[in-house]
Formats: C-alpha cells, structure tokens, sequence
C-alpha cells in the first residue's frame, strides 16, 4: 500500500475525532513521553519516582513552573534538556498546534473553527495562518538566542563556559515562554539586584506574555492608530497592571524584613520590586521569598496570577483582555448601554458570552481545587488558594506548599495546569461551533440581583 493510499485512510479514520480532544490527547500524550523520559536512570542524579517525573513533565508542557524536586540538582543535563524540550513545546503549543500539528496529522479544520484561529491570532485573513506560524517560529529563536548571548554575560564568568552557557539557554528558553523553571533552588534570588538579570529576564517574559499577534503589529511599525482592537487592549492592559503590580508590591512589602526589608539600599529595593512585581503575571521566577511574603500581597498576587497575560502567548490565566471585556461589560450594564465599545470599535456579544464561559469556567476549577486541596492538607486556605491560582494561571510561584503535596494534591495541580494551558483553546474551539436552536421559546422574567 502506497503512501497516499494510507494517509487517506488515516485520514478517514480520524475525521470523527473532535479538535478539542485531540489537543487534548495531544498534550497528555507529550506529556506521559516527557515524564517516561525523566524516569530513566540517566535523566537524573537520584531515584526519583513516577509521581515526581509525570509531575515535572505536566508542569512543564503546561510551562507552569511547579516543582516537587529541585530542577538543577535532581536532574542531569539530560532530564534539564527534556524539561526544555518540554518548555519550548508547551510554549509554543496554543499558538502553532492547533494551526499546524492538527492539520499535519490530517485532522480537518473547519471554517469556524479557523475562523476562531484567525481572531486568537489576530489576523484578518485566515490563509495566512500558516506564514503566521512561521514567524512565531521566527521571533521565538531570534528572542530565545539574543537572550541567551546576553545572559551569558552573567552565567559564565560565574560558572564558566559549559555550565554557564547551558544555564543561558536553559533560562532563557524558560522566561520567554513564561514557565518559570530555574537551575537553582532559590530561582534567581542570589542575582537579585543584577541589573541584567533584572532587565533581560523580565523582557522575555514581557514579550512573550503580550502575544504574536501584538508583537506582530508592533513589529509593522505602522503606529498606534493601525494595532488591532485586541493589540490596543493588550498593550493598554498590560501598561496598566506592570506599574500597579510594582508599586503594589513596594508598597506593601517595603519594610517586610522577609522580603524587601533586609535590603540595604533603596536601589535593591526597586530592582527587587520591579522584577517581583513583572513577573507575578506570566513567569514565576522570584528574587525573593514568596512564602515571606505578607497575606495582603499574596492575595493581590493571586489577583494578577488569575488574570494572566495574553491571548495566543505563552502565558496563562484568563487573560488581560478577558479581565477588560468583563469591567467593560459591568461598566455598560451600570451605564444602561447594550453595546460594548473599546477605542472606537464594538465588541460582539458572542465575545461576551465567551469571556463569561471562561470566567466561571476559571472559577469553578479555582474553588473547586482549592476546597480538595484543603480536604487532603490541613493548612492555611490562602496558601492552598495562591497554589491553585498559580497552577491555573501557569505561574509557578508557591509559598511552599508544592513539596508537601500527596498524591491527590498532585493529581489536583496537575489537573489544574493542563486546564489553565489547554482549557481556554478547547473552549474556544467548543464555542466556535454554531448549533441552531430548532425551537424558540418565550421570554421569560428573571429577577436578578
């Protein structure tokens, strides 16, 4: 049998598999083979079990940040490699697996469901999709190796050439796509007042949370008046909670002698607050102690962890633009208007309901994760609600609950990292499907409020 003979009938005999299952599959799939490779006897320093290694694995794909062992001296160069595999991967996913592993595999794409494609990645046609995909491609190695050449300025007069250029790449491949992984048990706590640390690592992750689709218009350099809606929503959004989140922050923990108050100088305070503050969003690394931190702070950190970053990037969370069309909605229903209007253009009311659907979506999987999580530990709720909040938002800051998970626990983050990285394209994809109501009803008197 030919080659064109086979794939038509794999084809065939794939057609009935849904889009959203197939991601699905496709992620666990990724990461079962990640965590069968960490288990290999070479892929790490000490025995580890299938517990550590799937859970690994998930927090990676998912570049959420979670761990249950210390990355960099549990695992060898090998077991660091798949975890950067894995990142690059996960990172990568949402914006290019739906586009080109589904297709690849011979899995058809209906109008609808491009059609979604097309809005998530910000395009106006949707025959472009695959170019699309290519220039992800191309800013991710052009963003991932300037990084890496400058944070070799760091690590290897430290570590020296081979040790300080594998934690270059390693760093710089976790910060763009947001996962938050780092070599060393303290994260980058001992380069907190670097300024290269400080300003590259932040940058990465910055850019890789706004989106291809806002680096893409930014890229044009066609000026403001030409961004997308959702670019302008984005940028706007994002302009927004950098400064609230650090000066939230410096104010709060400026004299905390856990975190900001043991620093000397006001500059150290700054940097510290700067890179704190930026990265509570999207990345998950931390220059200081998170579980230090005072109960006001890590509520607001939960806050900015649920809210995430943007749409098709490799961040998580219900994304800026969601948390935008909700206050816009409660604005104009506050307002009487039966419209929504952001920069001199309207937003649809499917965009609503889909923006609702994926908040009480969030919700559900928050309170829900949250109240197992305290049925099988008996500790402090804000800490079992910052934990659930970070592995939904793909964060991957703890306060020190991951290491003392059980099994449930585990299975129970690990659930809600797959959410927090699949779960928003697979809703878009259930509600990109039109279905026609055959029968119309009444309108009926719903008292509300």
């Amino acid at each position: 049998m030919g080659w064109p003979d086979w794939q038509s009938r794999w084809r065939r005999s794939s057609i009935g598999i849904n889009p959203p299952l197939l991601l699905i599959l496709l992620y666990a799939s990724i990461a079962v083979l990640g965590g069968i490779a960490l288990k290999f006897p070479f892929a790490s320093n000490e025995l580890i079990s299938w517990s550590d290694a799937i859970f690994t694995a998930v927090s990676a794909i998912t570049v959420t940040g979670l761990v249950v062992v210390d990355t960099g001296s549990v695992y060898t160069g090998f077991g660091q490699g798949v975890i950067a595999v894995l990142m690059q991967l996960g990172g990568l996913g949402l914006m290019t697996f739906a586009v080109l592993i589904l297709s690849a595999l011979g899995q058809p794409i209906g109008l609808s469901h491009r059609m979604v494609l097309r809005d998530d990645l910000n395009r106006t046609a949707v025959n472009d999709l695959l170019r699309l995909v290519r220039t992800i491609f191309l800013v991710v190695i052009i963003c991932e190796t300037v990084g890496a050449v400058v944070l070799a300025f760091v690590f290897v007069p430290e570590f020296g050439w081979s040790h300080g250029i594998w934690t270059s790449i390693f760093h710089s491949i976790s910060a763009f796509n947001n996962a938050g992984f780092s070599l060393y048990p303290d994260s980058l706590t001992q380069w907190r007042t670097n300024p290269l640390i400080n300003i590259v690592i932040p940058l990465m992750f910055i850019v890789g949370g706004l989106g291809y689709g806002v680096v893409a218009d930014l890229a044009t350099g066609s000026g403001w008046r030409r961004c997308s809606l959702h670019s302008k929503l984005m940028l706007a959004g994002t302009a927004v909670l950098i400064p609230v989140s650090v000066i939230g922050f410096a104010a709060l923990e400026w004299n905390n002698p856990g975190t900001l108050g043991d620093l000397d100088s006001t500059s150290d305070r700054l940097w510290v607050a700067w890179f704190q503050g930026v990265t509570t969003r999207t990345a998950g690394f931390n220059t200081t102690d998170i579980g230090a931190i005072h109960d006001t702070t890590a509520l607001m950190f939960i806050i900015l962890m649920i809210i995430g970053g943007g749409s098709t990037s490799t961040a998580g969370g219900i994304k800026v633009t969601t948390a935008i069309v909700l206050l816009l909605a409660t604005i104009a229903f506050f307002r009487r208007r039966q419209s929504l209007v952001a920069f001199g253009r309207s937003i649809g009311l499917e965009q609503v309901f889909k923006v609702m659907a994926l908040t009480t979506t969030a919700i559900l999987f928050l309170v829900v994760g949250t109240f197992i999580l305290l049925l099988g530990h008996d500790g402090e709720f804000l800490d079992a609600a910052f934990e659930v909040a970070s592995a939904f938002g793909t964060v991957g800051l703890s306060r020190g609950t991951t290491a003392e998970l059980d099994g449930v626990g585990r299975v129970v983050i690990m659930v809600i990292m797959f959410f927090g990285r699949v779960g928003p394209l697979t809703l878009g994809f259930f509600l990109a499907t039109r279905v026609g109501a055959r029968v119309r009803y009444p309108e009926g008197q719903v008292y509300l409020g």
